[in-house]
């Protein structure tokens, strides 16, 4: 049940708060532009930077995690260009990304796979993997778990958001009952589209997806499969698939999280309890809690649990150990030591030496 509710959805949540990230740094409602906004760019790309060699690092562990973090570095380069853009020009680029980017990976991902050997890493990027590095970006434009290319669009939503005027009601409530209104409507053409338009029969008789429980992978996660061979690959909203439905639907809901969550905060205000620090804390310093998961979950893989632990114990601490250096961090004000690093990196990255009169 979990991995049906979260699969998908939360890693998209997390590439679309960093476009509202990073709307927010680059002057919310009122985009900058000029020096500012170079500036602005050299600090986005160094923090990108940062992030990567994190992702690297953790790339060579051993774990069956698929890590996303030289992924989610890419994604902030990509996005440089559109920091400038306003609202209008932002909401055309993410509605044509999204029904236009699907497709044009579905063109290209065959002639990466069938290249000898195929383009496709097949693992977590790790420095090794710089020393080929056309292997390396088809991974992480096309052909990996967390296809770049198709991810843009989840920036460009967060762009869009991060524009809005987030702080009124009307805005934030839009947010919740447009994000359910998409998120619903996609997931349930999607489905149509699979188990009564055919696509799923169509699907099942290929030879890539032979020996698979193709039924449970539509609804779980669809990166083990390579969909090519049909074009029906292009009609599933199913998690991780990179279609314009799956995006459409994932979209949704994190717009829907994002605004529940800022009607929550107008609430916290209004009764003058700040219970969110249990997740604002937590969510300060998520490259740091991030790394640290990762690198503790690499401790366990392929070995046995300590007597008495069970998946769900372990779970259960690393949550509960997250929220409370997440809350310890947030009382003494305190950046996460990644987070101080990437701060660092982004201040160097933006400087401008004052101009000489």
């Amino acid at each position: 049940m979990v991995g049906l509710v979260f699969s998908g959805r939360s890693a998209a949540l997390f590439a679309v708060l960093a476009g509202i990230g990073l709307a927010l740094s680059t002057g919310k409602q009122q985009p900058r532009s000029g020096a500012e906004l170079w500036s602005a760019r050299g600090g986005v790309a160094m923090r990108a930077l940062v992030i990567a060699a994190v992702g690297l690092a953790l790339g060579g562990l051993e774990v069956n995690v698929a890590v996303i973090l030289v992924h989610y570095a890419v994604l902030f380069l990509c996005i440089l260009p559109f920091l400038g853009l306003r609202l209008k020009a932002l909401c055309f680029w993410a509605g044509g990304w999204i029904v236009l980017s699907p497709v044009l990976a579905y063109l290209v991902r065959p002639e990466l796979l069938d290249a000898n050997p195929p383009l496709q890493l097949g693992h977590n990027p790790g420095w090794e993997d710089l020393g080929t590095p056309a292997r390396l970006l088809a991974d992480l434009f096309f052909t990996g778990y967390y296809p770049a290319f198709q991810w843009i669009s989840y920036l460009l939503v967060g762009l869009v958001i991060g524009r809005l005027a987030l702080t009124t009601a009307k805005v934030q409530l839009m947010l919740l009952t447009f994000g359910i209104v998409v998120a619903s409507i996609a997931k349930i053409v999607g489905t149509v589209a699979m188990e009564v338009w055919g696509g799923r029969a169509a699907l099942s008789v290929l030879p890539g997806t032979r020996g698979y429980p193709l039924e449970s992978m539509l609804q779980v996660n669809l990166t083990g499969l390579q969909q090519v061979d049909s074009w029906w690959w292009l009609a599933t909203a199913s998690p991780h698939a990179g279609t314009t439905l799956d995006l459409l639907h994932t979209s949704g809901v994190a717009a829907a999280v994002v605004g529940f969550f800022l009607v929550l905060g107008r609430l916290a205000e209004r009764i003058r309890v700040n219970f969110l620090v249990v997740l604002s804390g937590p969510g300060a310093m998520t490259l740091s809690l991030y790394s640290a998961h990762v690198w503790v979950v690499s401790g366990f893989t392929n070995q046995p649990l300590p007597a008495g632990w069970t998946a769900e114990g372990m779970y259960w601490a690393q949550a509960l150990c997250a929220i409370s250096i997440g809350i310890c961090f947030a009382v003494l004000r305190r950046r996460g030591p990644l987070e101080w690093v990437a701060h660092l990196a982004s201040r160097l990255g933006s400087y401008r030496p004052a101009a000489v009169g």
